[in-house]
């Protein structure tokens, strides 16, 4: 709904700057985990053939009645998110999640409709369902640099794993350290699990053509900020409040695109109309880098996996990176050397990034550290108490596809090319 403005009041630049500082980290000991599941709907029979409109309102609105505990939306092109609430564990997460999988799998499947898990939808063209506000301001404002905005707005999904921010404390799960990891560990996350290789068919030369079409988006609000290892908190404030603004919300429609405005030139000179919190909140929901602070640490890079549990090894693999202190400074030591042809912070655009998209665990230094960060995630399951099902799937991503410098884009190569790929 718009937020009306005029019972609001103005905010400043400097308070903008507080507001953003107090909520992108929430420093404590890192014990949740969350995730978010994108899935592409198709026909339960014919994966070939759309669902139609009519069909999909009316699964959708089934689904929405479900008793879930996760939070159930659709994304514009009609992808299915699940989002978990966060958990105490991962067993709890894991549990949660495949519930209410099942239950919303069920609700489609009466209504013919089945989940794929795809990074891009490999056969369709791009067609937006929802017809929003924001929505349509945001396709709009992606117009602007060209197609690839439509294509990840309805025709791309994801995993997303959510993860305590960590420690104030400098250290193995101090919050600077997992700030960096995350982004270190996100090429090698791309790579391993990239799963997005063809486009209406035909192999577009990318093992994650999902993280190609985000390469090519507003670096302003998809890459990461700088790097600050010292103050990622100055970091991320000054990326938010220089980031573009994408619109400016109205009770009417459409709602007004000031051309290449910051969310800091609006709070400095209050045109179109000065700014309120509610607007600095909503401008937050617009940035989509790879990582997103947001109190803990929203890690956005890996595709949507192939299988009804396909989801749980990425899950699985970051937490245990991230939350158990062995494997984070192993995972640490395994992708630091990535830094040295990384630059900056990775990011869509950086060459480590668009390498992992392009050859996935084809590349040897992605190759050599997924080896380490995989083999100290399956070490470290048990110690997480992770139930059996979960590092057995870790286990056999890890010889499917780790040992063997594959992803499972690899498969679908296979599948379309009829040609083995390289193993």
């Amino acid at each position: 709904m718009p937020h009306r403005q005029h019972t609001a009041r103005a905010v400043t630049e400097a308070e903008s700057e507080d507001l953003v500082r107090g909520i992108c980290f929430k420093t404590g000991p890192p014990r949740r985990v969350g995730v978010e599941l994108e899935w592409l709907l198709h026909d339960l029979h014919d994966p070939l053939r759309p669902v139609a409109p009519a069909r999909m309102r009316a699964a959708a609105a089934r689904a929405r009645a479900l008793p879930l505990r996760s939070a159930l939306t659709f994304e514009p092109g009609g992808q299915l998110e699940l989002s978990s609430l966060p958990a105490e564990s991962l067993t709890a997460c894991v549990a949660d999640t495949a519930h209410d999988l099942a239950l919303t799998r069920a609700a489609l499947g009466d209504f013919g409709i089945a989940l794929a898990g795809h990074g891009k939808d490999p056969w369709h063209m791009p067609r937006r369902l929802l017809r929003e506000a924001r929505y349509d301001a945001m396709e709009s404002y992606f117009d602007r640099g060209g197609p690839a905005g439509r294509t990840m707005m309805s025709r791309t999904a994801s995993v997303q794993v959510c993860v305590d921010a960590g420690h104030e404390e400098p250290g193995p799960l101090g919050y600077g350290r997992r700030w960096r990891l995350a982004h270190l560990l996100g090429a090698v996350l791309v790579a391993a699990f990239a799963n997005s290789p063809l486009h209406l068919g035909r192999p577009t030369g990318w093992r994650s053509a999902r993280q190609a079409t985000w390469a090519q988006l507003d670096p302003g609000r998809v890459f990461a900020p700088p790097d600050d290892c010292a103050d990622p908190r100055a970091a991320w404030t000054a990326y938010a409040l220089d980031a573009p603004v994408m619109c400016v919300r109205a009770e009417d429609e459409p709602w007004e695109m000031p051309e290449a405005l910051s969310f800091r030139a609006w709070a400095r000179g209050g045109w179109p109309r000065p700014p309120t919190a509610d607007d600095l909140a909503y401008h937050l929901t617009t940035l989509f880098p790879p990582v997103r602070p947001r109190g803990h640490l929203e890690l956005r890079m890996i595709d949507a996996q192939p299988g009804d549990d396909g989801w749980l090894v990425p899950l699985a693999v970051t937490a245990a990176l991230f939350d158990d202190p062995v494997a984070a400074e192993t995972a640490y030591r395994a992708v630091k050397p990535l830094a040295d042809t990384a630059g900056s912070l990775p990011a869509p655009g950086n060459p480590l990034w668009l390498g992992a998209a392009r050859h996935g665990l084809a590349d040897p230094e992605l190759h050599a550290a997924a080896v380490g960060c995989f083999d100290a995630a399956l070490e470290a399951l048990p110690r997480l108490g992770a139930p059996p099902h979960v590092r057995r799937a870790v286990a056999d991503f890890t010889d499917r596809y780790v040992a063997r410098r594959r992803c499972p884009a690899d498969d679908l190569l296979e599948t379309a090319t009829g040609e083995e790929m390289p193993r």
